[in-house]
């Protein structure tokens, strides 16, 4: 195993390398424990503390530009061909737990907002099998935390989980499923709460003014939108599949066949 403690260009003979256009001074341990795994650093970025172990081969990080924000903490674990993308201006106020492996990959989308002990995993850490069939029954999936997502204080997000753009996961919820854009989902497993909110950065007691009853009081983001509007992407995918489940019935197949159905299907 080979670890490196500073956060500028690095190679090795085994194809492990560091890219950045320049260097950052920080607290950073990088473990490189097989081959052909990189770690990519796109400048500007803030980052408080990171570690990053490579467990296997053909890993891959990348850290997307950050400014303007809290900086960001992170212990990340890669696995064999496995990937880790952090968007622009992603914040933290404690160290994220961050896992892909098998073959995954955990996309954090841009302005996202950890607060403290979150945890991203696309991995249970270790197998789980059926005794009769013998089968693994806790496979890892990839995970896709939107743009502008706030996630609160001990929130977890497992394995297959999606969330939308815009929502806000609760304190010490737990994503096992997709969560709708622009929501609020809690519990464990997280549930949705509350539709058509938008949520902003400005911190109730240390950004005037230090009431917020409205929107006039901030200044808005990009991301307000309703819950599953047709700026969402996952409302297409729903959609078409609802189309499909619909026509495979007995009724649906009889009203395909009529050419003013067909017609009303190619509009869309």
């Amino acid at each position: 195993m080979t670890v490196v403690t500073a956060l500028a260009p690095y190679t090795d003979d085994r194809g492990n390398s560091i890219e950045i256009d320049g260097s950052v001074d920080v607290p950073v341990r990088v473990e490189f424990q097989g081959s052909n795994n990189r770690l990519v650093v796109r400048l500007p970025v803030r980052v408080q503390k990171l570690r990053v172990t490579f467990n296997c081969d053909n890993g891959v990080v990348e850290l997307n530009p950050s400014r303007g924000v809290a900086p960001f903490s992170a212990t990340i674990r890669v696995g064999q061909d496995s990937r880790v993308v952090v968007g622009r201006n992603v914040s933290a106020v404690g160290p994220v737990l961050v896992s892909a492996v098998e073959g995954t990959t955990v996309t954090i989308g841009e302005d996202v907002m950890f607060a403290s002990d979150n945890e991203v995993r696309a991995d249970d850490a270790h197998p789980i099998f059926d005794v009769r069939s013998g089968k693994r029954v806790n496979v890892s999936k990839s995970v896709t935390i939107g743009n502008h997502v706030w996630l609160a204080r001990g929130a977890a997000v497992l394995p297959g989980a999606r969330i939308g753009d815009g929502s806000v996961i609760g304190f010490r919820s737990v994503v096992t499923r997709n969560i709708p854009n622009n929501c609020v989902a809690a519990g464990a497993p997280a549930r949705v709460v509350r539709k058509d909110i938008a949520w902003e950065r400005p911190h109730l007691s240390l950004v005037e003014p230090f009431y917020k009853p409205d929107a006039t009081t901030v200044k808005k983001s990009k991301y307000w939108h309703p819950t599953d509007s047709p700026t969402h992407p996952g409302v297409v995918r729903r959609g078409r599949g609802l189309r499909t489940r619909v026509l495979r019935t007995r009724i649906g197949a009889a009203l395909a066949a009529s050419p003013k159905v067909q017609s009303l299907l190619r509009r869309r």
